[in-house]
C-alpha cells in the first residue's frame, strides 16, 4: 500500500495489546510509544504471559512517552492523545475531531467498559475517565474499542451499564 510505519502507538501496556510490538519494531523501524505511568506493566510482560499461559516473547522498551492531551498524526489526521486511567494506570484514547472518531482502547467498550481487576487497575478512575474524558465528546463520536465491536459516546452515555452519564 506504499505505506511507511514511523510509530507503534499504544493504549495500554496489556499483553494482548503489545505481543507483537518488539517484532513490528523488528521489521519497520518504527518507535515505539506509551503513556510512562504504564512502564512497570510494559516490564511485567514475562509475569502477564505466563499468568495467561501465554508464550513469552521479550519486547523493547518503549522509544517514546506519549503524554495527556499531546497532538499526534496519522496521516494527514490530526487528533489528540487522552490520558484516561482506570484500565491500567497510563491507559489513553486516540481523539480524532475532525473524524468525529475515538480509539478507546480498553477503556470504553459497547456496553461495557475495560476490566480493573488486574495489575494497577482503578474502578473509580476508569469512571472518572470515562465521565469526563469521553462523556464530553459530541454524542454522534464513533468509537472504536480494544475489544469487540464498534459503538458510540451517545449510545453508551445513555445505555451503559457500568458508566452512566
Amino acid at each position: 500500500m506504499g505505506l511507511t510505519v514511523v510509530s507503534v502507538v499504544h493504549t495500554h501496556a496489556h499483553f494482548d495489546h503489545f505481543m507483537a510490538s518488539g517484532a513490528i519494531k523488528h521489521a519497520t523501524g518504527a518507535a515505539l510509544c506509551l503513556h510512562p505511568d504504564d512502564r512497570k506493566l510494559w516490564e511485567m510482560l514475562e509475569v502477564q504471559c505466563r499468568m495467561f499461559g501465554i508464550p513469552y516473547v521479550p519486547a523493547p522498551l518503549p522509544d517514546y512517552w506519549l503524554h495527556d492531551e499531546e497532538k499526534i498524526a496519522v496521516g494527514g489526521v490530526e487528533g489528540v492523545a487522552l490520558h484516561t486511567p482506570g484500565h491500567t494506570p497510563g491507559s489513553m484514547c486516540f481523539f480524532f475531531p475532525s473524524e468525529a472518531l475515538l480509539l478507546a482502547g480498553d477503556t470504553l467498550f459497547r456496553g461495557g467498559i475495560g476490566r480493573t481487576d488486574l495489575w494497577g487497575g482503578d474502578g473509580e478512575a476508569i469512571q472518572q475517565s470515562i465521565r469526563e474524558r469521553l462523556y464530553t465528546l459530541d454524542a454522534t463520536t464513533r468509537v472504536v474499542t480494544g475489544h469487540g465491536p464498534e459503538t458510540h459516546i451517545g449510545f453508551e452515555r445513555e445505555y451503559n451499564p457500568f458508566v452512566r452519564a
